[in-house]
């Protein structure tokens, strides 16, 4: 018997390094997914199987013992394990259409995917359940996770988030059409807050003008989602960006993707930490067909619509 969940890539929308410090965020599933298989074995081990390679551990061993790429599949197993005395082994198989490590969210619908997929194999859980544990599951290689990026590949669709409300499900608006681009560069989220820290303590007075203009910001979004407004959504995305460019989480290579993609774009912005990673842009389906010509061969880029499902779970005997 395999027990098979899938769980969709996330982008920020708005609000991203000012949610940090107290404003709110506003999160979108997209239909990018990963897809965990679970099945028994007789072998007595954990064995996981992804992209980034193999491991297959004693059924004793602690996630702390494995790479941190690894750790949240070996800790679910150990937490199903626990629970279920009888297991002998676990192989657990990760298949993913995210791009790894540029801001999508990969590392949350894994996490969100094998909770699903694991735990399917003893019995189906809730939503709510899922979420709990598919955080835990996310501390394992990020200590100070929010449990936003879970929450959204959760349940899709698009959310609300602040540190101190948590997340609300946001209106839908499954009629936006995003153009996702990678700017090929590797991004350090630690570096990009550390540098937006240091922007605050230098300027504290400007940082906490820039907060409140990100608050007014997102609920002119939030009026927008509701009303399907595309145009007045792009206009906010771009002014997003200023706000990104002012804390210092740009550079030259972000700033020509957007520039190049201004003439079939109704806004575009980082998504994310910044400082590499991708863009996302509000495009019209029948201005795709420009996309290569203006970004050149060296960008990766995918068109991508909300994901309303979130995780979804099978078994298959």
């Amino acid at each position: 018997m395999k027990s098979i969940a899938s769980a969709p890539a996330k982008i920020i929308l708005f609000g991203e390094h000012f949610v940090v410090h107290g404003t709110k965020a506003i999160l979108a599933a997209i239909d990018k997914r990963v897809t965990v298989t679970s099945a028994f074995t007789d072998n007595k081990t954990i064995k996981v199987n992804s992209q980034l390679g193999t491991i297959e551990v004693p059924m004793s061993s602690s996630h702390e013992e494995v790479e941190s790429e690894f750790r949240p599949f070996v800790y679910l197993a150990n937490e199903m394990i626990t629970s279920n005395q009888n297991v002998n082994g676990l192989e657990i198989t990760i298949n993913s259409d995210i791009p790894i490590g540029v801001g999508l969210g990969s590392s949350s619908a894994c996490c969100v995917a094998a909770t699903a997929s694991i735990s399917g194999l003893f019995k189906e859980v809730s939503s709510e359940e899922n979420l709990k544990m598919s955080i835990k599951a996310e501390k394992t290689i990020f200590p100070d996770t929010s449990g936003a990026d879970c929450t959204v590949c959760t349940y899709g669709g698009i959310i609300e988030y602040d540190k101190i409300n948590g997340s609300k499900k946001n209106t839908d608006a499954s009629n936006l059409n995003l153009l996702i681009t990678n700017s090929m560069i590797p991004h350090s989220t630690k570096r990009s807050v550390e540098k937006v820290s240091k922007f605050k303590e230098d300027d504290e007075e400007r940082f906490s003008q820039l907060c409140a203009l990100e608050t007014k910001l997102i609920d002119e979004v939030n009026i927008a989602l509701k009303n399907k407004d595309l145009i007045t959504l792009g206009l906010k995305m771009s002014e997003n960006q200023k706000y990104l460019e002012e804390i210092q989480v740009s550079n030259d290579t972000l700033r020509g993707m957007i520039g190049s993609l201004k003439e079939i774009s109704l806004g575009a912005k980082i998504t994310g930490a910044g400082d590499g990673g991708c863009v996302i842009a509000l495009v019209k389906d029948e201005n795709l067909d420009k996309v290569p010509a203006l970004l050149g061969k060296d960008k990766e880029y995918f068109s991508a619509k909300i994901d309303t499902n979130g995780v979804e779970w099978e078994k298959e005997k």
